[in-house]
């Protein structure tokens, strides 16, 4: 059976810039673009040029990509001609073989936001695109608010993005901009368009994820008869974000009816880099990569109930819906209270341990992990140190260093400037072998949220010498530090957990639990030195 063809639109650089604390660079939506270009999207939507500098310098020097690079905009203002509308000359000026425009289709924006009449804005959409396409460009309309509208008033809404086909637009776009609209409506108003005479070839679907359904939402879409999916890598977007490309294009490749159904453009060999994608943009954006996202999320397949475990080693489909190294994801059996022996000899493998099923520290093992974790470890979000534990008891190592000492102070003063500012200074002192190095470390408070605080002093003073271990280290850097009290109370005890990162792109977890913080943010530091040591093989002197 021939598929047919279901075109991806991404606007990531656009509508996923918009998110709460997002600003791209325009080296960095440069870096982005050629990223989605290799994985296989048919659309990339680069921003609004003359909106911003960025977005502008962007669209003077765009890679060349494959993809149909994009500008948007908006349709022209009443009262002028399209030719002489500059905020739609700048977009036309960036040159891209695409031009997406937005417009009003709900007669209450119309009247309320735009002041004007209903006829008016008509005649905006139908001039608009007749100019892009005049130009030579491929134009689609993004109808804004199109299914609150067309629940208002069907006639008006209708007639707005008729204009727009009726112009030559490629593709009009339906918008749920508010998020609010639920899959059936979707299906239900999608299937009066069509019948209303504009064919689903010609349309596509954006969705917001107010309610949570923007992924169902497109994909309702598409059983309705849309061939274009708009969407943002990771959910971006304002409010509750937009349509996730990185759990839609899995679904779409991998789940029928999609994939006997429609051709995406993208190879299913393509398909293993999503998450390498997702973690791109989460590295860019400098955030914590949602673990439990679709797909790609780092517990996505992670498998804790002992049942589940147990399962999962005679048949992984048992609880799992796919083969996570399809989408560049893997397997985790994480260790907590949860575990039995199955979770533990799968964990166990999977971190390069080869162990004899009878091996008597086998229970031993799990004894001490069930009875730490009732201390306030949690081992399920620290596997580093699980691993390091797991060593420990099993094959008894020696250590490449012994913690002697430690001191750390926080004062809090005035600068020569008259700043009150907070200064920490820590001395960590090791034994390595027979060697006693004692090192010192001082932030100067020129920055209160950055290289500042009691933890901060202590990593860079552990860190500032480990003898013959320091060239591996070096690369190590402290990238989140969460802080969660366990039991209540003043005396309560806290639990750290530190992850970590190098320059190989390995991104490690490690856990600390003490009554003071300080001890549980430092048994957690060294831990993730030691994990590292222990990955780059490092030799105990």
């Amino acid at each position: 059976m021939t598929k047919e063809r279901l075109y991806l639109y991404d606007t990531t650089l656009r509508d996923g810039q918009q998110t709460q604390g997002v600003q791209f660079s325009t080296s960095e939506k440069q870096r982005i673009a050629v990223a989605l270009d290799e994985l296989g999207i048919d659309y990339i939507e680069g921003g609004w040029p003359g909106a911003n500098p960025t977005d502008s310098d962007f669209f003077d020097a765009a890679p060349k990509v494959r993809a149909t690079m994009t500008a948007f905009g908006m349709t022209k203002r009443a009262g002028r001609s399209a030719a002489n509308d500059d905020v739609l000359a700048a977009v036309m000026n960036a040159g891209t073989p695409a031009v997406c425009l937005v417009g009003k289709s709900h007669d209450f924006h119309v009247t309320t936001a735009l002041g004007i009449t209903l006829d008016e804005n008509i005649e905006n959409i139908r001039a608009s695109i007749e100019h892009i396409v005049a130009s030579g460009r491929e134009a689609l309309f993004d109808a804004e608010h199109f299914f609150d509208g067309y629940k208002s008033n069907p006639e008006f809404t209708l007639n707005a993005i008729r204009a727009a086909y009726d112009a030559g637009a490629r593709w009009i776009v339906l918008c749920d901009t508010n998020g609010g609209t639920l899959p059936q409506e979707v299906k239900d108003i999608i299937g009066a368009v069509i019948a209303a005479g504009i064919p689903g070839s010609h349309l596509g679907i954006h969705t917001h994820d107010d309610t949570g359904h923007a992924v169902a939402n497109s994909l309702a879409a598409v059983d309705a008869g849309v061939r274009q999916i708009q969407g943002t890598l990771n959910g971006l977007g304002e409010r509750c974000g937009n349509a996730n490309l990185t759990t839609i294009i899995p679904t779409l490749l991998l789940k029928e009816p999609y994939k006997s159904a429609y051709d995406t453009g993208i190879p299913a060999e393509k398909l293993e880099s999503i998450r390498k994608l997702s973690r791109l943009l989460d590295e860019i954006l400098n955030r914590v990569p949602a673990k439990q996202a679709p797909y790609v999320g780092a517990s996505a397949f992670a498998h804790k109930a002992g049942l589940h475990a147990s399962a999962i080693l005679k048949d992984p489909s048992t609880y799992e819906h796919v083969d996570p190294a399809l989408v560049g994801n893997s397997r985790i059996i994480p260790m907590s209270n949860q575990a039995g022996q199955s979770n533990l000899r799968r964990r166990l493998a999977d971190a390069g341990f080869d162990v004899d099923p009878k091996d008597p520290a086998l229970p031993r093992l799990l004894d001490e992990i069930k009875e730490r974790e009732a201390r306030g470890f949690s081992y399920d979000t620290a596997q580093a140190s699980f691993e390091l534990l797991a060593r420990e008891v099993l094959y008894t190592p020696r250590p490449f260093f012994d913690v002697d000492r430690y001191r750390v102070i926080t004062e809090r003063r005035r600068n020569a400037k008259g700043e009150v500012i907070s200064v920490s200074e820590a001395v960590v002192s090791v034994w390595i072998g027979t060697q006693r190095v004692t090192s010192f470390y001082e932030n100067d408070g020129a920055d209160q949220f950055e290289d500042a605080g009691p933890v901060n002093a202590l990593s860079k003073a552990l860190a500032k010498d480990l003898g013959p271990y320091q060239s591996i280290i070096e690369d190590m850097e402290l990238v989140d530090f969460k802080v969660r009290i366990t039991n209540g109370g003043t005396e309560a005890v806290t639990r750290v957990i530190i992850d970590s990162e190098d320059t190989s792109g390995r991104r490690w977890s490690t856990v600390g639990v003490s009554a003071n913080i300080i001890d549980a943010s430092f048994d957690a530091l060294i831990d993730a030195v030691n994990w590292k040591l222990v990955q780059d093989g490092a030799v105990a002197v």
